[in-house]
């Protein structure tokens, strides 16, 4: 029996509170038979899971989740049913939904006409769900009165606000009686009554034991697990303070000013991590508003034709091979094929080119550009998860959900990190009872508290994620797609660019450049550009098309050929208008014995300046010369001058011969030029580069790219190149401009100046704070509320690439 291929999952997780916790995950899933690997993001609170059907299941993925002590989340999404007649069909259609894979808890109402379905999105999407509701003999479509449901984070960021709201209420009056103990507060009132250690212990154990309650259970399924968390730290210190407290409360008897309360310690401690949490979530949120404004960019609803019928339907609903109609001011509602009408679409969403392009029959159209001046018919030939869109979408997910190197390195230390935390803790606990203050329980519990309270590792688990979250965004905004984290950091790297020559610094197109006629008598300019027009109309050859083009666009209207003759690696011989004419090389001037001398000269120099030139012959005379090229992009030039001004060499390798090589070369002033490779030998010359210890950046858009992008030690393709070189590159260059190569290695070098920055100040933070805590410096709740806003400057600073500007 033959090996499935490998899947590719992605699990949305609830619980995890810190480094610690995605790498526990992470180790728990890949020790499962089958899996190849996992990687777990805490800022996206996203699990990515490659593994083999044949021997594990999504489900058991999801338990093994779901055993580590963590949670997975589930959509949520309810759909209109009709043709149901009976119990029997509400129940076949459950049974139905409940056996595909992904659907969680499926419900059918009879009465109500309705399927309400708990699924997961990395399996399943609702156009699925449709169709296997359509499949059993049913219609079935999205409740229209319904809004899009909140997701898990929303719902988890408003849970988590009452949950600080109301420990807030109960601390606040515990802070309130710490403040009034120190002397420069004395002229604060505290009331009689809540100096009474029953009653601080009334308001203190909601917040310890209810409202404090998932710090214990994620500490305890942590150590069940052999490992440990911020949460250890948490429950432990906050533990420390409560237990102590009460015991003082008992051998007081209840005392009014019971001496060493620490009550307030505890549960000011938790509910300023909660404040942390709170702020933390929030910005992480932020943090996937590029992927929301690619989602924004979406049509919502399109009008499908079926049975010579017009029906606006949720986009949804558009299978593929429907035939849509857009209307000027709409947008393509899917990927597809023009079959009637023509028009111009504004393709700046996914190219970054402002001016509308034209299209009429037979043309390729993009999901959520906008259609501005016609009236089409489509066909639809991607749709959903297919289209260019959600294709980009997709890349900008799992780069963000993907693990720089620079990464692994924070994983290890905070996998290691609370152990060590601990031991600190208790080794300062035992140096202050015994040594420093022989028999002061209470100054060395406090130091203990401390101690494991400001060690908490947050802010080094978020360093990186919140970062490459930030900046994967900002790229995707700006047209570079990075297809990972690890491509992200090594593009900042890069010494050397490597430029194909056609499509890449050039159009890719030929154009028509020059025209040089000799007076005919009795025939004007125009006319004898009429009948080459004329000529070159009956060719298919791109040069044909292009000198055909260039002479419409100069207002030239082709004359009627009579006869017409294509000779390969000639020319053109053509009758027109009763005129012997003539359009080739050299050799096809001298197979008909027309003499040429005198533009011999001029051909010369339009070939080294990189151009195609073609003689013209009438009547068996010279008549003059045309010239093709393939011109260069208007921002090539600045381009490269931006990137040798970075430092960077820049070299052009191309399969074109070393005279249009080189012309091409001194127009954008590249460093070094490599002409005359084939595509196998282009990623050999990749190689020899790299031998030579540089990092290389391959940049092209072709099929025969293909090999040098896979070799280079970063792939960069032109987004309007091949799907082949856009899937065999680490960078999409969506515009299609150079200039985005720079932008590439900004963003990439702005992103890690980033991470650094962050990684400094999380060690910065922890390796400064535990010696002050130990020191005795520091009060339990001032380490709290440190350690809860250390976590969010994290965030904050990582969400300035956001801001960038190139």
């Amino acid at each position: 029996m033959s090996s499935q291929q490998e899947k590719e999952l992605t699990f949305h997780i609830t619980g995890m509170t810190c480094a610690a916790c995605a790498l526990r995950i992470e180790k728990g899933l890949n020790r499962l038979e089958g899996v190849s690997e996992a990687a777990v993001n805490l800022a996206l609170e996203t699990s990515t899971v490659s593994y083999n059907p044949e021997h594990i299941t999504a489900h058991e993925l999801e338990q093994r989740i779901t055993s580590l002590g963590y949670g997975v989340a589930k959509q949520h999404v309810e759909l209109d049913i009709t043709g149901m007649t009976c119990a029997a069909c509400s129940a076949r259609i459950e049974k139905g939904l409940n056996k595909l894979d992904g659907v969680a808890s499926a419900h059918v109402n009879l009465a109500l006409e309705r399927a309400s379905i708990e699924y997961s999105s990395s399996e399943l999407d609702p156009a699925q769900l449709i169709a296997a509701v359509e499949k059993l003999g049913y219609k079935a479509q999205l409740r229209q009165e319904e809004g899009q449901n909140e997701d898990h984070r929303n719902q988890a960021i408003k849970l988590q606000q009452r949950k600080f709201i109301l420990s807030a209420m109960l601390s606040l009056p515990l802070l309130w009686t710490m403040i009034g103990h120190f002397s420069f507060t004395s002229f604060l009132y505290v009331p009689d009554m809540l100096m009474n250690p029953w009653v601080q212990m009334a308001l203190a154990t909601p917040v310890q034991f209810i409202i404090g309650w998932p710090f214990y259970v994620s500490a305890y399924r942590a150590l069940r697990n052999r490992s440990a968390n911020m949460d250890v730290l948490v429950a432990m210190g906050t533990s420390a303070a409560y237990g102590y407290s009460v015991y003082q409360a008992i051998i007081s008897n209840g005392a009014h000013h019971a001496p060493q309360l620490y009550f307030e310690t505890s549960a000011v401690i938790i509910t300023l991590i909660l404040l942390g949490k709170l702020f933390e979530a929030k910005a992480k949120g932020r943090s996937t508003e590029a992927i929301k404004k690619l989602l924004g960019l979406q049509a919502k609803h399109a009008t499908i034709v079926r049975d010579g019928i017009e029906l606006v339907v949720p986009l949804e609903h558009v299978r593929q091979g429907d035939w849509l109609i857009v209307k000027p001011g709409e947008k393509i509602p899917v990927d597809g094929i023009v079959v009637e009408g023509s028009t111009a679409i504004d393709e700046s969403m996914l190219t970054g080119e402002s001016i509308p392009v034209d299209k009429t029959v037979d043309d390729q159209v993009y999901g959520s550009t906008l259609n501005r001046n016609g009236f089409i018919k489509m066909k639809a030939t991607r749709v959903g998860k297919d289209t260019v869109l959600a294709q980009i979408i997709k890349v900008v997910e799992e780069a963000q959900g993907s693990k720089a190197p620079i990464q692994r390195l924070a994983d290890r230390i905070s996998g290691i990190f609370v152990p060590i935390v601990v031991a600190i803790a208790v080794v300062a606990f035992i140096v202050w009872i015994t040594m420093i203050k022989p028999g002061e329980f209470t100054q060395a519990l406090e130091v203990f508290i401390t101690v494991l309270v400001i060690a908490c590792p947050c802010a080094l688990g978020l360093a990186t994620p919140t970062s490459i979250m930030a900046g994967s965004g900002r790229a995707a905004e700006l047209g570079i797609l990075f297809k990972g984290g690890a491509f992200l950091e090594t593009t900042g790297q890069i010494d050397t660019i490597v430029l194909d020559k056609t499509g890449t610094v050039t159009n890719g197109r030929p154009e028509l450049t020059d025209i040089q006629l000799l007076p005919q008598g009795g025939l004007a300019e125009d006319q004898l550009l009429a009948l080459v027009a004329g000529a070159e109309q009956r060719s298919e050859h791109p040069l044909a098309q292009a000198i055909v083009e260039g002479l419409a666009a100069r207002g030239i209207q082709p004359a009627q050929s009579e006869q017409f003759q294509a000779i390969p690696g000639y020319g053109i011989e053509a009758v027109v208008q009763g005129q012997q004419l003539l359009v080739g090389t050299r050799s096809l001037m001298e197979k008909h014995n027309v003499n040429y001398a005198a533009a011999e000269e001029a051909m010369t120099a339009l070939e080294y300046e990189g151009k195609t030139a073609m003689l013209i012959g009438l009547n068996g005379s010279y008549a003059g010369l045309i010239a093709v090229a393939d011109t260069v992009k208007e921002t090539s030039r600045a381009a490269v001058q931006r990137l040798k001004a970075m430092g960077l060499e820049v070299i052009m390798l191309t399969g074109d011969n070393i005279r249009t090589a080189e012309a091409i070369s001194t127009q954008v002033g590249v460093d070094h030029t490599i002409a005359g490779v084939l595509p196998e030998g282009k990623a050999e010359e990749i190689k020899k580069l790299q031998q030579q210890g540089k990092k290389v950046a391959m940049v092209g858009d072709g099929i025969n790219d293909a090999p040098a992008l896979a070799t280079a030690d970063i792939g960069m393709a032109i987004g309007t190149g091949t799907d082949i070189a856009i899937e065999a590159a680490d960078v999409t260059l969506i515009r299609g401009d150079l200039q985005s190569i720079a932008d590439s290695i900004v963003m990439s070098r702005k992103t890690m100046r980033n991470i650094k920055q962050n990684l400094f100040w999380a060690f910065a933070y922890n390796t400064l704070g535990i010696p002050i805590a130990a020191a005795g410096l520091l009060a339990p709740w001032v380490a709290g509320a440190a350690m809860a806003f250390s976590s969010v400057s994290v965030v904050l600073n990582a969400l300035r690439l956001q801001r960038v500007k190139l």
